[in-house]
């Protein structure tokens, strides 16, 4: 089975990593192609072996703007041409687009191969969201939402679509606590007061991720003589003038906040990580305190290391953990809520290790890598009958 795998960035976020693992774990019979615009995503793709071709990339908004509306669809009409042109050449059945930018591409191509196109994200409201949508129903085979949170968001757009619900997935192997001495990556974070509570958001630095709430919930815990230390992992990584939010100015928001409340010495700020599961199994809480969340990977790593979880009780989260077994559920933008969260789990360790092996029970259950592969595989057998049998 040839496929044809689009990207519409060269960044890597929780979308890319999925993608990579997926394609990794592939069965012998899959002759996977990565086509994406050169950068991180096509450097790492590349490292694990993976075959990749260069198409063009767009960073375009899903905003009415005069002149970034017209660049975008340019760039992703130029992107429909070379995705096709990739297809053909590597004689793709399917074609499988990583998001909603590569999927409207992918809708412009016309191939005669079967396509699948993930959404991993909920559209902002809008008569460009809903054509979007629309575009993507008409023209995929298959529709695959990483949540039904998403799913939801994506039928209320588009509700004749073809859509399957696919959980993003966690590599086990690698997200194993039993590979991990804790004490010394503990240890090696030599910027974190030896006995502190030590938490940490690991995600893009933008708005909806939430950074504010737990900078502000961590201020409240200090107000209450509660030693914490905050690590954020992650970096503005979208900064281009389309974006959505503006995010290099989020960015020096937050750091003149915590500098405001003079936490200088309780937060630090990580970046772009190759050490990730380390600093994650370092955690002694993980905090998720988006606004909304479509999925939440981070959440399903730090559970299969077995640290309990503080997430946003607004998106997919609720469909991956119970409150109070695997961690808690917390509404958004409600620090004292936070702070009340953090603290219920700190002060009771047998609370804390058993929301640490329910966690990972959890996941083994529910995402593991296998399961995903296994449930795409059936997405793609289906997407090239329902081809094969269309009039």
């Amino acid at each position: 089975m040839r496929i044809v795998y689009v990207s519409h960035t060269a960044e890597v976020s929780g979308a890319e990593r999925s993608l990579l693992e997926l394609i990794e774990e592939l069965p012998e019979f899959a002759e996977p192609l990565l086509a994406t615009p050169d950068g991180r995503l096509s450097e790492e793709a590349r490292r694990r072996g993976i075959a990749t071709t260069k198409i063009s990339g767009t960073a375009g908004s899903l905003k009415l703007h005069p002149t970034r509306t017209p660049r975008a669809l340019a760039e992703i009409g130029i992107a429909a041409g070379e995705i096709l042109l990739a297809a053909r050449r590597h004689r793709a059945v399917l074609i499988h687009a990583n998001s909603v930018r590569a999927g409207v591409a992918l809708g412009l191509t016309h191939s005669s191969a079967a396509t699948v196109v993930h959404v991993r994200d909920c559209l902002p409201p809008g008569r460009v969201s809903a054509a979007t949508m629309r575009l993507i129903a008409a023209t995929a085979t298959t529709v695959v939402a990483n949540s039904e949170y998403t799913a939801d968001s994506v039928r209320r757009l588009a509700p004749k679509g073809e859509l399957e619900v696919v959980h993003n997935p966690v590599d086990l192997e690698r997200w194993d606590p039993a590979r991990i001495d804790r004490v010394h990556a503990r240890a090696k974070l030599r910027q974190v007061r030896p006995r502190a509570l030590l938490l940490g958001v690991v995600a893009q630095l933008t708005p909806w991720k939430g950074q504010d709430t737990a900078i502000a919930a961590l201020d409240l815990l200090r107000r209450e003589n509660v030693d914490a230390h905050l690590m954020l992992i992650g970096s503005a990584k979208f900064v281009s003038g389309s974006t959505r939010f503006d995010n290099l100015t989020y960015e020096k928001g937050l750091k003149e906040r915590v500098a405001e409340l003079r936490l200088e010495d309780r937060v630090s700020w990580l970046g772009e990580r190759e050490d990730i599961v380390e600093l994650v199994a370092a955690l002694d809480i993980l905090l998720l305190p988006s606004w909304e969340e479509p999925f939440g990977r981070a959440l399903i790593e730090a559970m299969a290391l077995e640290v309990p979880v503080i997430a946003t009780s607004v998106g997919g989260p609720p469909e991956i953990l119970s409150d109070g077994r695997e961690g808690y559920l917390v509404e958004p933008r409600n620090p004292e809520a936070w702070s009340e969260a953090i603290r219920l789990v700190a002060e009771n360790d047998a609370l804390s290790r058993s929301m640490g092996r329910a966690g990972r029970a959890r996941v083994a259950q529910a995402f593991s890598l296998d399961r995903h592969v296994s449930s795409m595989l059936d997405i793609y057998e289906q997407a090239l009958a329902s081809l094969v049998h269309r009039p």
